[in-house]
C-alpha cells in the first residue's frame, strides 16, 4: 500500500474503490476480463488469438512509451482497433462471469462495514454497473457499495474527471474529500490527485483489509 495523500479534515469524505484487483484479488479472472475480448477481437478481425494479443499488447507498449510511461486501459486500447465503447460494453456484459471465480469474502465485508460507519463508499469501475453488481454481490458486499459509477454509466473509459466527479456527486461529498482506492497508479489514482482528491495505491485485497487501521484514531466522524 502507498499512501498519496489524504484529506486534512476527513469528515464528511467519501472512499471511492476500483473493483477488479482492489476489491478482490483473483489472478485467473482477471486474465479472463483480458483473454475473453481479445479472443472476441480477434475473430472479428479473422486471426488467432496470439496474434492479436500481441498486437495489443505492442500497441499499449508503444501507447506508454509514447506518454511517459503511462498505462492505457484495455477499453481505450479496443477504440484503436475499431472497437467501440458501446461494442465493448455489450462484451462484458456477457462474457465476465464472476459468479464462475469469486466468492463471499467475510473479512472485506467487514472491513467495509467499519469503513462505511465513517465515510460515504462508491466505486468506480472500468466495468459495467451489471457486472460490478453481480461481482460485488458473490463478494457479499452489494449492499455496502451501492453507489457505483460503471463503463456504462458515462461511456468513456478510466482515468477521465467524469467518473470521480459523478461518483463524488453520488456520495454527496466534495471533491477535495473523496478518497481513490485502486490498485493501478494511472488508471486509479493519478488523475484524482490531480483533481484535488486523496490517494491509496494497493496492491491486493490484502491493503484493503488494512485500511481501519489507517484510519484508526483519525477525525473522520
Amino acid at each position: 500500500m502507498k499512501i498519496y495523500k489524504l484529506p486534512d479534515d476527513l469528515s464528511n469524505s467519501a472512499l471511492i474503490f476500483d473493483m477488479d484487483c482492489t476489491l478482490y484479488t483473483h489472478d485467473e479472472y482477471a486474465q479472463t476480463q483480458t483473454d475473453l475480448p481479445i479472443n472476441r477481437l480477434a475473430q472479428i478481425k479473422g486471426k488467432t488469438f496470439e496474434q492479436m494479443n500481441d498486437e495489443v499488447a505492442q500497441y499499449r507498449k508503444n501507447w506508454a512509451e509514447s506518454h511517459n510511461g503511462q498505462a492505457i486501459s484495455l477499453s481505450n486500447t479496443f477504440l484503436a482497433f475499431g472497437i467501440s465503447i458501446e461494442e465493448n460494453i455489450r462484451w462484458r456484459d456477457e462474457y465476465y462471469r464472476p459468479e464462475d471465480y469469486l466468492e463471499k469474502d467475510k473479512q472485506l465485508r467487514c472491513v467495509l462495514e467499519v469503513l462505511a460507519s465513517r465515510f460515504t463508499l462508491a466505486v468506480v469501475t472500468n466495468n459495467t454497473v451489471s457486472v460490478a453488481v453481480r461481482t460485488l454481490s458473490v463478494l457479499g458486499v452489494d449492499d455496502l457499495l451501492q453507489k457505483i459509477v460503471g463503463l456504462d454509466t458515462v461511456k468513456v473509459s478510466k482515468p477521465e474527471k467524469i467518473h470521480f466527479l459523478k461518483a463524488a456527486e453520488l456520495c454527496g461529498c466534495d471533491i477535495e474529500r473523496c478518497i481513490s482506492v485502486g490498485d493501478r497508479y494511472d488508471i486509479d489514482i493519478a488523475l484524482p490527485l490531480e483533481m484535488g482528491m486523496g490517494g491509496i495505491l494497493v496492491d491486493n485485497v490484502e491493503d484493503v483489509y488494512k485500511l481501519p487501521d489507517l484510519f484508526a484514531g483519525s477525525n473522520a466522524n
